[in-house]
């Protein structure tokens, strides 16, 4: 443990280096530790992804892990549905956009709708594991649906393996993830367990911004001299979706490369770089007037909002059409088991190391079986920029 995370600090000093000033750099061995290495404010203690808490109570203390790098173009693949014009037109633009190579790519029909069947989607999970070697670390599939295997999260699933008997106890504690809060920059080597990622947007055209978005962000934020992102952590008057509030970092907290905003719901973003928005409840208003910068992560805890073809609740991808480029939503009743939702100070925490949104929101969710994530899987906005 002392041997990685010294490790981790050496690099992280000398990414410093090239993103703070020295007046940061000189404080890199109290200060970064602190801020992003300590979870931003959270005790230093062991916690399992096993571990339970009561819906809406707070879980233990932990530690946030020392990322050991971090996913590139080349650890991904990419599945392509046949069958849906969108996804066609939005995988090809994601080829173009990240430099995949074909063997990255496997092309395969499935049906087009929410939900697929335990047989068609054991038919996808053996092409995937037929198509992709040791080298793909995680998945970018290019649809909107489906986005379910009954009432598993295709991500969870795919990841996990399909849980039938979470379909009669979906409150209940589902399995949980290796890879939360975890350091590796390598699932699928180390953990047997490729995280993924829709690339999901309400039509084509949005769903291309958010590509470019994602793109557009690698290496952008946490520059010397830079005005710091905000992360915004929102609470509102639900108390049932309010119950992640707990978690919140303090207001003011200090982190690198960002200034930390905990506030009421009637205070709204208007000027600056919101590189984080987080709150609970059913919808939120107005979203395409926040000042997103490229690469933001944003999710409102609420029952269904990986639900991405419903009516009700808000979904996901209301995020990403309203400008942010990567978001995180359940598509069965989960309750309200933070377990089942982003850690936020993991997943802040884990952003500001330079690692992908994608990383970043799986290592946040310590039970995401019924969780689908949305988004640009390779945006890095803390990292330097690697081409390849």
């Amino acid at each position: 443990m002392h041997g990685t995370v010294s490790g981790a600090l050496r690099r992280l000093a000398g990414w410093a280096k090239n993103r703070w000033h020295v007046g940061w750099v000189t404080g890199i061995g109290s200060a970064l530790l602190a801020c992003v290495l300590s979870g931003l404010g959270v005790p230093a203690a062991a916690q399992s992804p096993a571990q339970a808490a009561s819906a809406g109570a707070a879980r233990p203390p932990l530690r946030l892990a020392a990322s050991q790098g971090r996913l590139t173009a080349r650890d991904i693949g990419l599945v392509i549905n046949l069958a849906d014009p969108y996804s066609v037109a939005v995988g090809e633009h994601y080829i173009a956009a990240r430099q995949l190579a074909p063997e990255q790519v496997l092309r395969i029909d499935l049906p087009l709708r929410a939900q697929l069947t335990e047989a068609e989607f054991t038919r996808l999970r053996e092409a995937i594991a037929a198509r992709f070697g040791s080298r793909t670390q995680a998945l970018a599939l290019a649809w909107r649906l489906p986005y379910a295997v009954s009432c598993n999260g295709i991500g969870g699933a795919l990841a996990l393996g399909f849980d039938a008997g979470l379909c009669e106890h979906g409150c209940s504690a589902s399995r949980p993830s290796a890879y939360f809060n975890s350091p590796t920059a390598r699932p699928w080597s180390d953990l047997r367990l490729r995280p993924s990622m829709l690339l999901a947007a309400k039509d084509v055209e949005s769903a291309l911004r958010m590509i470019d978005r994602g793109v557009a962000s690698d290496g952008t934020l946490g520059l010397r001299g830079a005005p710091p992102a905000q992360a915004w952590f929102v609470t509102t008057a639900d108390a049932a979706r309010n119950v992640r509030a707990v978690e919140f970092p303090a207001a003011g907290q200090p982190a690198p490369g960002v200034d930390i905003r905990v506030v009421p719901e009637s205070t709204w973003p208007e000027s600056g770089s919101v590189i984080l928005y987080l709150t609970g409840r059913v919808r939120v208003d107005r979203i395409e007037t926040i000042p997103w910068a490229a690469g933001a992560l944003a999710d409102h805890l609420t029952s269904t909002g990986g639900v991405l073809d419903g009516d009700g609740q808000m979904p996901a991808t209301a995020w990403i059409d309203g400008g942010a480029t990567a978001s995180y939503g359940t598509v069965s009743e989960p309750c309200n088991h933070l377990q089942k939702f982003p850690q936020p100070k993991v997943l802040l925490g884990q952003y500001l190391q330079g690692v992908t949104a994608i990383e970043a929101y799986w290592k946040s969710v310590a039970w995401p079986q019924q969780g689908v994530f949305v988004g640009e899987p390779l945006a890095a906005p803390f990292s330097r920029v690697v081409k390849r």
